[in-house]
């Protein structure tokens, strides 16, 4: 080398070093790539049949909301949500095949059967009958199914935008009737008083601990409010402004976070309420699953505009006491990776054996939009460490990255991990989007997001969403699928899924009993679908119905039996039951019955196992703990074949009342 070319090369060796720096930062940033052939071979396992969900005659359609005067600048924002879906058995036909879903075009809350059952009875709606409800300042947003009066008959509960929610009582049939329909519910209030609440997240479970469901209520613009139907611009102005206070600290003038005890009766009694933060937070999604084993749910509240939160449960019979936890932070640990120290926008949460060491994990949804709001979702992986959770720490650690789940490049809302191809490992469906439209609105609201926390919760500076604007709605629902390294990958476009959408809510269910998990989603003003699943038989499966007792009716012992309940079998789910598979490989699998976690939609209370390469007909250890309806715990194990049963469950020698 010159002395000249040796002068050169010491002179550029800064940009050198910085060009080197780069590399390998870029190096390691960039995510692994599934190999194509692996990549092919991972999708033919998968195959659905995409069908619309059944209409209902009603109003012209509408692709955005009539709102107050203030906020017409924003009505697509304030319009944003009300999409959602759920499956369940309400036809008493022993099948989880029917759909209660929100058309938001029409604001009718339709229940249907879904694509593809069977036309057993003519699509309806619930409808607030004489009570009091104006529809020109009422959205509804969701359909939450539930046996209140533990009859042994789904009920459901439709909650709203400007309104506190109603109850539909399904009612005992007479030898007169025929078919199934409108007429089968009685129409009630949930509280003495009607409220102007807005209603986005539920979900149903024992949380007190006395045998009965119980509700959980999120609300989300503050209560009072009046945001819906127009009229003077000096009604219905909050105090503490229309919007939040922050995009990352605004859990100060949301709305009120609620549990309703239930009796079992079709009653239920407001426990006493949320103290602090979580008072006034701008709740988006709620989970609830029991971490520590003690059949007591801990619940978790998926917070937008704020730090999400994990209660530990301590409650007693109508008592309800939740504690909040926090994750621990590490060297390497950014804080907002941290459980309950995030800064992000929570939109969804579910509950799974990611990692499958027989403890339950958590997958909760965020932003993940390049160019926009790039945040993370959050894995939060069970460490085991349950003791830890009396000292009020949260035994969770975030591996979204490693595992390939933390970006879905997208406006995420619902997750639902489940197992679709029974192969032994959950999937991990999303759905996003935020509003179609032709002229991109990203710009205006990345600034509006990182602006001045004491000009957010004023509309007037906010950016103009109106119809027409778009933000997030180039990506199909992300389909993750594990590789055989543990890496989740997104296969949405491979499989069939690849158009993009504006989804909210997901719900899954066997609507045809053949050990298959089918899905619908709720789509925003445009139509929301069903998917069956009709993938290769790529493995065997352990599916449970675990049915409690209809209320006054006692059962002498279990009553185990292959196949669903059928019309014949009294019982309502064991909402909060448990169950852990053994394998006879020594592996262990662990679920929870589901009373309704998430966003915008609720899978069906049913347990379903995917097996993989286990024989037809192999007997798999079941161990069974559940809360009876005099909140005594019980224990028990069952030994069981592939394929459904049903459990009606009886008394057990191992029980004891928790306190």
């Amino acid at each position: 080398m010159t002395a000249l070319s040796f002068e050169k090369l010491r002179l550029h060796s800064g940009q050198i070093a910085a060009g080197a720096l780069i590399l390998g930062f870029w190096g390691l940033a960039r995510l692994p790539e599934l190999p194509a052939h692996e990549q092919r071979a991972m999708a033919q396992r998968f195959h659905f049949k995409e069908s619309p969900l059944p209409a209902v005659s009603g109003p012209a359609h509408q692709f955005i909301r009539k709102v107050h005067p203030d906020l017409e600048h924003i009505a697509a924002w304030i319009s944003a949500s009300g999409a959602f879906v759920a499956l369940n058995d309400f036809d008493r036909d022993g099948l989880a095949n029917d759909v209660c879903y929100v058309e938001t075009r029409t604001d009718q809350v339709i229940v249907a059967p879904a694509p593809g059952t069977g036309e057993r009875y003519r699509p309806f709606t619930f409808e607030p009958g004489k009570l009091p409800f104006d529809q020109a300042s009422i959205a509804p947003m969701g359909c939450q199914p539930g046996d209140f009066n533990e009859d042994g008959r789904t009920d459901a509960m439709v909650y709203y935008f400007g309104r506190s929610p109603i109850l539909f009582i399904q009612q005992p049939t007479t030898p007169a009737e025929t078919g199934f329909g409108p007429a089968r519910f009685a129409v009630q209030e949930l509280v003495p008083k009607v409220e102007r609440w807005y209603t986005i997240a539920t979900t149903m479970a024992d949380i007190d601990g006395d045998g009965h469901q119980d509700l959980y209520i999120g609300n989300y613009f503050g209560d009072g409010s009046r945001l819906l139907g127009g009229g003077s611009r000096e009604t219905g102005r909050p105090a503490g402004g229309w919007m939040q206070h922050s995009f990352s600290r605004g859990n100060v003038n949301g709305g009120s976070q609620r549990i309703y005890l239930g009796k079992g009766t079709g009653q239920f009694a407001e426990a006493a309420g949320f103290e602090g933060e979580m008072a006034r937070s701008w709740s988006l999604a709620v989970g609830a699953a029991d971490i520590d084993g003690d059949q007591l749910p801990e619940i978790y509240v998926a917070n937008d505009f704020g730090p999400d939160r994990l209660f530990h449960n301590r409650s007693t019979p109508g008592r309800v006491r939740l504690v909040s936890l926090e994750g621990e932070r590490t060297l390497t640990t950014p804080t907002s990776k941290v459980l309950g120290k995030d800064s992000f926008k929570g939109m969804g949460i579910d509950f799974g054996d990611i990692d499958r060491d027989g403890r339950l994990d958590m997958f909760v949804t965020n932003i993940t939009q390049p160019f926009g709001l790039q945040e993370s979702n959050f894995a939060f992986i069970n460490t085991g460490n349950l003791a830890a959770m009396a000292g009020g720490l949260a035994p969770f650690t975030d591996r979204s990255e490693a595992l390939g789940l933390s970006r879905s490049y997208g406006w995420g809302w619902e997750v639902r991990l489940n197992d679709f191809d029974n192969d032994g490992e959950l999937e991990a469906l999303q759905a996003v989007g935020f509003l179609r439209g032709t002229i991109n609105r990203w710009p205006e609201l990345q600034e509006a997001a990182t602006g001045s926390d004491e000009l957010v919760a004023n509309p007037a500076t906010w950016p103009q969403l109106v119809l027409g604007d778009d933000l997030s709605s180039d990506r199909p629902n992300p389909f993750f699928v594990r590789d055989s390294r543990g890496r989740y990958f997104d296969l949405a476009k491979d499989i069939g899924l690849g158009r993009p959408r504006v989804s909210r809510g997901i719900a899954t269910a066997d609507v045809d009993g053949d050990g298959r998990l089918d899905f619908a989603t709720g789509d925003q003003f445009t139509t929301s679908y069903f998917y069956a699943n009709q993938s290769p038989k790529n493995g065997q499966f352990l599916g449970l119905h675990v049915l409690l007792p209809p209320a006054g009716q006692a059962v002498g012992s279990h009553k185990v039996r292959s196949g669903h309940p059928g019309a014949d079998t009294p019982g309502r789910p064991a909402i909060g039951a448990e169950a852990t598979l053994e394998l006879p490989d020594g592996r262990k699998f662990i679920s929870q019955i589901d009373g309704g976690n998430g966003h915008a939609g609720k899978r069906a209370p049913e347990l379903h196992f995917g097996l993989g390469t286990v024989s037809a007909g192999t007997p798999v250890r079941v161990a069974l703990r559940w809360r009876d309806g005099e909140g005594r715990v019980h224990r028990d194990r069952f030994e069981l074949t592939t394929g459904w049963h049903t459990v009606v469950l009886g008394p057990t020698h191992a029980s004891k009342k928790e306190m």
